[in-house]
């Protein structure tokens, strides 16, 4: 059988038909309106999911059920998207609206939760039951997987990890409060970090790297910084890994997932990033001994591929 999942970003609406094996047989994407109303951004994504069909050469008949993974807050019983601030969508009923241009069985889900379960069967967690995956973006997205299975909580918002409190009346946060994890930890934070950084130390290789223009650093250009032996881009790095790395850290002791999945672009250092992650999480863990097996933390493997492929499993929680 055949599974369609489609990931609405703010940027971009990605799909992909993904088979039994998690394998795609079609995937492609195209342009969010910005600014459109919900129907017509509801009718690309129904006109992309006929064009991948077409493309792999079946039939709507051949696809099982449509998995969507939204930005924002999901209403699965009902299949309303309540809330996504960056798409301006309130109130939308994604599965009925759909289903007026596709007629197939319809599941919605929060974007960064179809991701923690594209890592979770097909991905760097597919090897253990309990894990949490982490994407280093514009803010923290979260995912927490247990038993193979996505867990929202009862109202379906659990799994904002990045809006955990970090410091007490500390840097604001988009959500409106100050101090959250994501605004010390996050892509965004980082350059914001590397970029102060950057003008308190004018002598700094950031500068450099950049030809003095501070517009242009990214999440990438500390640790460029550093691998020059740049004394202010690895102080810019420990500070951000120590950040991130006691949030972690956190999550750990909550929950004590098998596995701590980090993805984003930021993951792409590998392990510059990860060696010193881990012995940041180890020393903030509440229990440090050896004779208990602690949380792996793993680079995610699957990309933006990961929340297509969790999406087009929405459909088979509990059953695999």
């Amino acid at each position: 059988m055949y599974y369609l999942g489609i990931d609405l970003g703010g940027t971009n609406i990605a799909a992909g038909i993904v088979n039994d094996n998690f394998e795609f047989v079609a995937k492609g994407s195209v342009p969010t309106k910005r600014g459109a109303e919900y129907t017509e951004i509801i009718r690309d994504m129904a006109q992309l999911s006929q064009k991948l069909i077409l493309d792999a050469g079946l039939t709507v008949n051949d696809i099982e059920y449509i998995g969507i993974g939204s930005p924002g807050v999901c209403d699965k019983e009902n299949g309303i998207l309540l809330h996504a601030n960056n798409l301006n969508f309130y109130n939308v009923p994604m599965v009925k609206e759909m289903q007026k241009h596709i007629s197939l069985p319809v599941y919605i889900e929060n974007d960064a939760n179809c991701a923690a379960l594209g890592e979770s069967l097909a991905g760097a967690a597919r090897d253990v039951s309990d894990s949490v995956t982490i994407t280093l973006g514009t803010g923290i997205g979260g995912g927490i997987v247990i038993n193979k299975r996505i867990f929202t909580g009862f109202n379906g918002m659990a799994g904002e990890i990045g809006h955990t409190l970090f410091a007490f009346d500390g840097e604001p946060c988009t959500c409106g409060r100050k101090g959250c994890w994501e605004a010390y930890a996050s892509a965004t934070a980082l350059i914001r970090q590397t970029r102060i950084a950057a003008e308190k130390n004018p002598d700094s290789e950031i500068n450099r790297l950049v030809d003095g223009n501070l517009d242009l650093i990214n999440a990438k250009t500390a640790f460029d910084a550093m691998r020059l032996g740049d004394e202010t881009g690895k102080k810019v790095v420990e500070n951000y890994i120590r950040y991130l790395g006691e949030g972690i850290a956190n999550i750990i002791v909550i929950l004590q997932p098998e596995k701590v999945v980090i993805g984003g672009g930021i993951s792409k250092e590998g392990e510059t990033l990860l060696a010193p992650l881990r012995k940041v999480v180890k020393e903030n863990l509440y229990y440090k001994g050896d004779d208990v097996p602690q949380a792996q933390i793993v680079k995610a493997e699957l990309g933006n591929d990961a929340g297509i492929i969790g999406a087009a499993m929405l459909g088979l929680q509990g059953r695999i």
